[in-house]
């Protein structure tokens, strides 16, 4: 199956000079994941491995829904192509987790709570993107993309921190543990808040909120690898 997944990167790769052949990448790497959970005999949502994946895969997949229903119909698709090669190359140096989900796993809270939470790491990634195009030239189309992109991403980062507490009571018998991960996701919720509320104060403030909703792209990365790979933690994506 991680042929699949060689093809896909070869796709994304080539897809920075022909840009139809980034949804054949996409393609690629679902069909890759529906094998993995096929094989698995669950969601394949455990591990650095399949988390990757899933993230370079709904990255593309965003930037092709928002064209689809004529969000923008020039999306920068060089850096989004960049942006899902480097995921999936990086998902290529983990190795992908086989064994049976733990008990604690098992429920579709926490099914639920890592789509959603994968979905929305994907919009803000597009944050960084259309935020980059808007700073290089001032596209107000760009401008409006980030903001309708992390509106989304929060709104569904939002509804994941639910769904992740309600896993956790069922888990250990608490909506709130104080790991590190847990505290990085406040800290990446209120950052996006910070950049909804400061967006309200209009142009003036534009190139600040702008490099901010670029900026918490960074948050995001740590909150998702940074602290699963560097701190103890109940999380392991």
């Amino acid at each position: 199956m991680l042929s699949l997944l060689y093809l896909s990167l070869l796709f994304y790769l080539v897809s920075l000079i022909k840009k139809r052949l980034l949804y054949f990448g996409v393609l690629l790497e679902l069909l890759y994941l529906f094998l993995r959970g096929k094989a698995a005999g669950r969601l394949p949502l455990t591990g650095p491995h399949d988390t990757l994946i899933l993230l370079s895969a709904s990255i593309a997949l965003m930037v092709i829904i928002f064209e689809y229903y004529r969000v923008t119909e020039r999306f920068p698709h060089i850096l989004t192509a960049l942006m899902a090669s480097i995921f999936t190359a990086s998902a290529l140096g983990f190795e992908p987790v086989n064994t049976p989900l733990p008990p604690v796993l098992r429920t579709f809270w926490f099914e639920l709570h890592v789509i959603t939470a994968f979905i929305a790491y994907s919009l803000f990634g597009i944050g960084l993107i259309s935020g980059l195009v808007f700073l290089k030239g001032e596209n107000i189309l760009m401008e409006d993309i980030q903001y309708k992109s992390i509106l989304m991403g929060y709104s569904l980062f939002s509804f994941s921190m639910i769904a992740g507490g309600i896993w956790a009571y069922y888990a250990w018998g608490s909506y709130w543990l104080w790991t590190p991960k847990e505290l990085w996701t406040t800290i990446l919720w209120l950052f996006y808040s910070l950049y909804l509320h400061l967006r309200l104060k209009g142009q003036k403030w534009q190139r600040l909120y702008v490099s901010m909703g670029m900026a918490g792209f960074g948050v995001v990365l740590f909150t998702y690898l940074g602290v699963s790979l560097l701190m103890k933690s109940s999380h392991s994506f």
